[in-house]
């Protein structure tokens, strides 16, 4: 996305290597250390076992242009760490008086994550009953992890995709389409090298 006034720009950065994720599970196995990424084979295999090395590789999440309430979607989860532009006139310009800043100002605000939290968060914010503005947010950043992490992209997936079928009361009819069917199977069996 362009950034303009009220259009969100996100930056995703691999803070740390996927080879501290693979020393840790060799030492779970008795192994000692290697000096070398695993291969995306294992990185899936990882990613759908949800084993616990995948806590280890982190990611910093930049948006400029936020809306201050999808920010506030994103912090409800456990195991992110927020850096929010602070809303004190004494640190910023701010366009009114703060108590009279409304919910959808935009903002610039961090997170990391790791790579559960990315799974954990976009079972519930890429789900087509999730707000619009919060689903094309969390997209967007989806497609900036597929840009330097393709793997990690191809496992935040919706609740229903990543359950096999929909958890929500109220279903918006993506479970039953032949397009939903194509997704749990490329999610769960897609070959890596």
């Amino acid at each position: 996305m362009t950034t303009k006034q009220n259009e969100i720009d996100v930056t995703v950065t691999l803070e740390t290597s996927w080879k501290r994720a693979l020393n840790a599970a060799r030492r779970t196995d008795g192994k000692e250390p290697i000096d070398k990424e695993p291969s995306d084979a294992w990185k899936a295999a990882s990613l759908l076992s949800e084993h616990s090395q995948i806590k280890l590789v982190e990611y910093l999440i930049s948006f400029r242009n936020l809306r201050q309430w999808v920010g506030v979607h994103f912090i409800r989860h456990e195991h992110v760490l927020p850096f929010i532009h602070s809303q004190r006139g004494d640190r910023r310009e701010l366009p009114c008086k703060r108590d009279d800043l409304p919910q959808g100002e935009p903002n610039d605000q961090d997170f990391v994550v790791n790579a559960q939290t990315l799974i954990n968060m976009s079972r519930k914010r890429l789900c087509r009953r999730a707000s619009k503005e919060t689903r094309d947010a969390w997209e967007e950043v989806r497609k900036k992890v597929g840009e330097i992490d393709p793997v990690m992209a191809d496992k935040m997936v919706p609740n229903c995709v990543y359950s096999g079928f929909c958890r929500e009361k109220d279903t918006c009819g993506y479970a039953q389409t032949k397009e939903f069917n194509m997704a749990v199977e490329e999610y769960r069996y897609k070959k890596y090298e």
